[in-house]
């Protein structure tokens, strides 16, 4: 348990100066040498941000670490800052750029920005190349002495270390290279020391958890009994032959696209970052196998990011200015433990990979084989890799400070037994894994569990295991192919009543691949921002209104209309139906309306809408909020790109 610290004057080395991009902070640069063995020399400026503690000069304070490796902090200093008040009374906050990151003398190499260079396996080899030696000052340890110095500087006593993902690993090595200055240890989604497994073992054994969790509480009543084995099933399917379908871009236009393993995999840890995406997956993968693949291409289509000018996790977290690629690739390349010997060639390095995974049990890779976690791998991205540092460290004791470790249990980058691994190190840690949560669970939490845990762990008191917690974005149901799959309300017969009851779901269909899109993006839309139909059509959404042309979600029944929006919700208005198999003619709904009226197939109607939901495919089942909840990208790791080929 963390009890506050005393106030205590501390002298200051560094000279703080307003910080207008973030208000009630000061900033300041710090000097450190570019690698301390001297082999390489020069300097890096780190860019440093400071909160005072409320009650006057401290002796400790919080150092902020983010995530990747290459993500930047400073843009989330007001983030840090709300989220740890509780401990920020007695405490300096310090918030900075990590070597190589943001404005931190970000590293970069045009290999990775070099679209035309096509031999995807060899990029990170040119990248090392076009570093050259520096590469080898761009390491967790070099990270480590620059927190020191910060230390230093600053003249704090103590530190209390707040790491998410990647940035546990340089938390936890800090400690083990300096336990005497660690006063704390707050660990976000645990990377250990001599992680990340290069082949994503930990990963691909909680694939099953995951998604049983997901269906947990009978939250996929109606789609399956068994999500594990219905998703081993299409990956046996995929080993045969990709999944082949359509899918519709934001201008209503019809693509066919492919689906193999390393794609499905790609979906599966998408969601870590986006429980939309997690939510939509067990009834996609029930589609795919009963010859419906639409959905499930759909999602796909979604996680690369292929609606209109929303970017993807990808573009947003990996390619774009929040990680620092070319920092991903010589820290993940110089450090991670990969099973062959440094300096080894290529040709070493490929034969000592293969060998050591044919020597893991086939049950590490299930519900995938062996060579999907190969391709997925950073094995092949960084078997070309020079090495130009010194192996890390061995790993050393940890300090028995207090320590809370947060873990979701729906993270498939850095599970729960990563968590479980570090917990054991330090004998009085304390580990709160929460439910219905991926990665980042401190800004991804939507139980409110991290919130209390945080609370309790800076007031010094025990942290309540969390229980009750619901899941606020479940599983969607079943998509229907056709009216066939739908049943008519009470008091609206035939094709008029399934007709209706398709409008609903579609309209609720697109609110989902809002919620979805908008928590890819991690902000809010742009006007503009399109989405193509599952079926044909699209939606555009405006500055105060939602336009339909054609949007199917049920084969044959098309919606085409305007809605005035306001609050995220759509307000009642009237849209036309038409389409092949539709009963054709108008509806009048709008989110808050509690009946909805119409001509359809000549048939007058008015209906309540709990009438015609509970006609619904699913009914009962995938309710999600109208707005997209608010989550923090702090610390939310990067998929690699995947190379052409394997070794």
């Amino acid at each position: 348990m963390l009890a506050l610290a005393s106030p205590a004057p501390a002298p200051a080395a560094l000279t703080y100066l307003p910080c207008p991009e973030n208000p009630g902070f000061s900033c300041t640069e710090l000097g450190v040498p570019l690698e301390r063995s001297g082999a390489v020399t020069g300097t890096i400026a780190l860019s440093v941000a400071r909160k005072a503690a409320a009650d006057g000069p401290s002796a400790s304070a919080i150092v902020a670490l983010a995530g990747g490796p290459g993500q930047a902090a400073l843009p989330f200093a007001g983030f840090v800052a709300q989220t740890l008040a509780a401990g920020l009374r007695t405490r300096d906050l310090l918030v900075f750029d990590q070597r190589g990151t943001g404005s931190s003398d970000p590293l970069s190499c045009p290999a990775l920005e070099d679209s035309s260079f096509a031999a995807a396996d060899r990029v990170y080899q040119r990248c090392a190349e076009q570093i050259g030696p520096a590469r080898a000052a761009f390491t967790t340890q070099e990270t480590v002495r620059d927190i020191e110095a910060l230390r230093v500087a600053g003249g704090y006593q103590k530190l209390v270390l707040y790491g998410t993902s990647y940035g546990t690993k340089v938390a936890l090595e800090y400690a083990e290279r300096y336990p005497e200055h660690v006063e704390a240890l707050l660990l976000d989604s645990v990377v250990p020391t001599n992680g990340p497994e290069p082949l994503g073992i930990p990963t691909l054994e909680a694939i099953g958890p995951v998604l049983r969790e997901l269906c947990s509480q009978r939250l996929c009543a109606g789609i399956t009994a068994e999500p594990v084995a219905e998703l081993a099933q299409l990956i046996a399917r995929l080993r045969r032959h990709s999944l082949s379908g359509s899918v519709y871009d934001g201008a209503g236009h019809r693509y066919t696209t492919h689906l193999d393993e390393l794609g499905l995999l790609g979906i599966l840890k998408d969601g870590d970052l986006n429980p939309a995406l997690r939510a939509l997956v067990p009834a996609a993968v029930h589609s795919a196998l009963h010859n419906d693949p639409d959905p499930l291409l759909r999602l796909q289509a979604l996680a690369e990011g292929l609606v209109p000018n929303v970017p993807s996790v990808l573009a947003t977290h990996y390619g774009g200015d929040e990680i620092d690629e070319a920092l991903f690739a010589t820290t993940t390349c110089e450090e991670a433990p990969f099973p062959w010997q440094r300096g080894a060639p290529t040709s070493t390095r490929d034969s000592e990979a293969l060998a050591f995974l044919h020597s893991q049990p086939a049950a590490d890779f299930e519900p995938f084989d062996p060579a999907t976690a190969l391709g997925a791998s950073l094995v092949v991205l960084c078997d070309r890799w020079p090495d130009a540092s010194p192996p890390p460290p061995a790993q050393a004791p940890l300090p028995n400070v207090p320590t809370l470790i947060l873990s979701g249990a729906q993270d498939l980058r850095t599970p729960t037994s990563l968590a479980l691994k570090v917990a054991a190190l330090i004998p009085d840690a304390q580990l709160e894994v929460v439910p219905f949560t991926g990665h980042s669970v401190i800004g991804s939490d939507l139980t409110g569990c991290a919130a209390k845990a945080l609370s309790a762990f800076f007031a010094g008191t025990p942290v309540e295991p969390c229980v009750g917690a619901r899941d606020v974005l479940p599983p969607t149901p079943i998509t229907p192919t056709g009216l066939a799959g739908l049943r008519p309300p009470g008091g609206l017969p035939g094709r008029a009543g399934k007709t209706v009851v398709a409008v609903l779901d579609t309209l609720r269909d697109l609110g989902r691949q809002v919620v979805a899109a908008t928590l890819q993006a991690g902000e809010k839309l742009p006007n503009g921002a399109s989405f193509g139909g599952l079926r044909g059509g699209y939606a555009r959404l405006g500055a105060s209104d939602v336009t339909l042309n054609g949007f199917a979600f049920v084969t044959g029944v098309r919606l085409t209309g305007t809605f005035p929006v306001s609050k995220g919700e759509l307000l009642t208005s009237t849209i036309r139906i038409g389409g092949a198999s539709a009963a054709a003619g108008t509806v009048r709904f709008g989110s808050a309306a509690k009946r909805v009226s119409g001509d359809l197939g000549g048939h007058r109607f008015n209906l309540g809408v709990a009438t015609v939901r509970v006609a619904s495919a699913g009914a009962g089942t995938g309710e999600w909020p109208a707005v997209a909840p608010a989550l923090s990208p702090l610390g939310r790791e990067p998929l690699a790109p995947q190379p052409a080929a394997a070794p």
